[in-house]
């Protein structure tokens, strides 16, 4: 793949961003070490080799879902800037529409 200032536009324009000359060299210099490192990747014999799915070994490990060290209401309510009895009070987010 060949890396020049049209890739670098059209990237430019896919991210919505805006770079300045600098900048763009800059991208154009990290596009082409990249390249190189994927393409210095090829090289490896991976044949025999089953891809990797998982970090580790283990396969869906998980716990036990146990219920343990629970707040009451009151401990739960006691820090919120805002609440009732019973409820977190929270700023309106969402308007009705007029």
């Amino acid at each position: 793949m060949q890396v020049d200032d049209a890739l670098i536009a059209k990237l430019s324009r896919l991210s919505m961003l805006d770079f300045n000359e600098a900048e763009k060299e800059e991208i154009k210099a990290d596009l082409v070490k990249m390249i190189g490192f994927v393409d210095k990747l090829k090289e490896l014999d991976t044949s025999g080799i089953d891809p990797l799915l998982h970090m580790s070994g283990n396969n869906n490990m998980l716990r036990e879902d146990e219920v343990k060290n629970m707040l009451t209401q009151e401990e739960a309510l006691r820090n919120a800037p805002l609440h009732d009895s019973q409820f977190f009070k929270v700023p309106k987010v969402i308007k009705k529409p007029d």
